[in-house]
C-alpha cells in the first residue's frame, strides 16, 4: 500500500483496506495482551502446583499491569515519532519477544529475569491499547460517521481480544502445553506489529505542527479541558462498578444455580454482550456530541447494572448481564470519540493513554472491592456499582453547569473540536 504525501490521510478508496489491516493488527495484539495473564498463571501453576504457582503467576500477571503508570511517557515517545508505525511495531514485537522469552525461560533461569522480561512487556501495553487507538482517526479521515463506525469496530477488538486470548490459552494449554500457548500469543503480537508496515504513512502524526507536548502539559490538558476532564472523572468512577462485574457474575451465577459452571456462563454472557454492543455501533455508528453520549451511556449502564442486581432468576440474570456488557462497550466507544475529538494534535496519544490508564487503575480497585464484598452479597455490590455510576453522571452535570455559570464564554467545549 503506497504512502500518502505530506502526512495527509490515505485516499478514500484505500481507507477500507487500511481500516481492515488496522483491525486485524489490533485483534492480534489485544488477544495477546488479553490472554497473557491467564497464560502466565496457567504456566506457573502447571510448573509449581496450585499453591506457590498461583502466587508467582499472580505476581507476574500484575507486572503486566503495573508498568502502565509509565503510559504517558510511552505515549510521548509515540507522539514524537517521525513514523508511528515503527514505534508501535517495535512495542508490539518487544511485547511478543518478552512474553515468549519469559515462557521459554521460566524454570530455566532466575525468576527475577523472567519478571524483568514481563515488566518490559508491561511497558509496551499502553501502546497496544490507547496508543494504537489514538492513531485510528488518522487512518479513516475526517468523516464523522466513518470515525464513529471505526471507533465501534476498534472497541470490538478489545472484546474479541479479551475472549479470544484466554480461550486460545485454554485450548492450546490443554492440547499441548502452557509454554506453547504463550509462544503462540507472543507470535500474534509480533505479526500484529509487522502488519502495521502495510498501513499508510498517515499512521504517523500528520497533523502535528510542533514538538510533542510534555507529559506535564498533557496532564494539564486533560484536567483543564472540560469534556476530557468530565469524561475522565465519570469513567473512572464508572470503572469501579464495571471493573468488578465479572467477579460478581461468577458469585451470583453460582448462587442462582448452585454451580460453578453457571457462574462462568453468566460472566460469558457479559462478555458476549460486550462484543455484540461494540459490533452494533460498528455497523450503526453513534451520533451526536461525544461527551453527552458518554454521560447518557453511563446512565444506561447504571440502569443495566441495577437490573442485574434485582434479577430474580438465572435466565433473567443472563439477559441483564448481557445488556450490561453491551452498554459497557457502547460507553467505551463513546469515550473513544471524546478522546479523539477533544485531544490536541500534539498530545493525542498521551490523552488516550492517560485516560485509559486512570480507567484501568480504578477498574482494578473495582475488581478488588468486588472480590472482597461479593462473598457478603453480590446483589449489594451491583446495586452499589449502579449508585456510583449515577453519582458519576451527577458530578459531570454539576461540572458542566458550574463552567457555564462561571465562564459562559469559555471555549473549552467548542474551540477545541478538531478534525484529524
Amino acid at each position: 500500500m503506497g504512502d500518502t504525501h505530506n502526512g495527509e490521510t490515505p485516499p478514500r478508496r484505500r481507507r477500507p483496506l487500511s481500516l481492515a489491516l488496522y483491525l486485524l493488527s489490533a485483534v492480534l495484539v489485544r488477544s495477546s495482551s488479553g490472554g497473557a495473564a491467564v497464560g502466565l498463571v496457567t504456566l506457573t501453576v502447571g510448573h509449581s502446583g496450585e499453591g506457590g504457582g498461583a502466587t508467582v503467576g499472580g505476581v507476574l500477571a500484575a507486572l503486566l499491569i503495573v508498568p502502565n503508570i509509565a503510559g504517558p511517557w510511552m505515549a510521548r515517545w509515540l507522539e514524537g515519532a517521525k513514523d508511528a508505525r515503527l514505534t508501535l511495531a517495535s512495542a508490539f514485537v518487544a511485547f511478543g519477544v518478552a512474553l515468549g522469552g519469559a515462557a521459554l525461560l521460566y524454570g530455566e533461569v532466575a525468576l527475577l529475569l523472567v519478571a524483568l522480561l514481563i515488566t518490559v512487556g508491561g511497558l509496551c501495553d499502553p501502546l497496544m491499547t490507547g496508543g494504537l487507538s489514538s492513531r485510528l482517526a488518522l487512518i479513516v479521515g475526517d468523516d464523522d460517521r466513518m470515525q464513529r463506525r471505526a471507533e465501534g469496530l476498534d472497541s470490538a477488538t478489545y472484546g474479541v481480544g479479551n475472549i479470544a486470548g484466554p480461550a486460545a490459552v485454554a485450548a492450546l494449554a490443554a492440547a499441548t502445553s502452557p509454554v506453547t500457548a504463550l509462544v503462540v500469543l507472543a507470535l500474534g503480537a509480533v505479526v500484529g506489529g509487522l502488519l502495521l508496515f502495510l498501513l499508510p504513512a498517515a499512521l504517523a502524526t500528520p497533523d502535528r505542527t510542533g514538538p510533542a507536548m510534555a507529559v506535564r502539559d498533557a496532564l494539564k490538558v486533560v484536567v483543564h479541558r472540560g469534556p476530557l476532564r468530565r469524561v475522565m472523572v465519570a469513567t473512572m468512577l464508572t470503572s469501579v462498578s464495571t471493573g468488578g462485574v465479572m467477579v460478581v457474575a461468577v458469585v451470583l451465577g453460582t448462587q442462582l444455580r448452585d454451580s460453578a459452571g453457571a457462574g462462568a456462563a453468566l460472566g460469558a454472557a457479559y462478555g458476549v454482550g460486550n462484543l455484540a454492543g461494540a459490533l452494533t455501533v460498528g455497523v450503526f455508528p453513534l451520533r451526536g456530541e461525544p461527551e453527552k453520549l458518554t454521560l447518557r451511556m453511563i446512565a444506561v449502564n447504571a440502569a443495566a447494572i441495577a437490573l442485574c442486581a434485582v434479577a430474580p432468576n438465572y435466565l433473567l440474570a443472563v439477559v441483564t448481564f448481557a445488556l450490561a456488557g453491551a452498554s459497557s462497550s457502547i460507553l467505551f466507544t463513546a469515550t473513544l470519540a471524546v478522546r479523539s475529538q477533544y485531544s490536541p494534535p500534539t498530545a493525542r496519544a498521551q490523552v488516550f493513554v492517560i485516560m485509559a490508564g486512570f480507567k484501568m487503575a480504578m477498574s482494578a480497585v473495582g475488581t478488588a472491592l468486588a472480590g472482597t464484598l461479593s462473598g457478603i452479597s453480590p446483589r449489594f455490590v451491583l446495586a452499589l456499582g449502579a449508585l456510583v455510576s449515577c453519582t458519576a453522571v451527577g458530578i459531570a452535570l454539576l461540572d458542566r453547569r458550574h463552567v457555564r455559570t462561571t465562564a459562559p464564554e469559555e471555549t473549552e467545549d467548542s474551540a477545541v473540536v478538531r478534525k484529524p
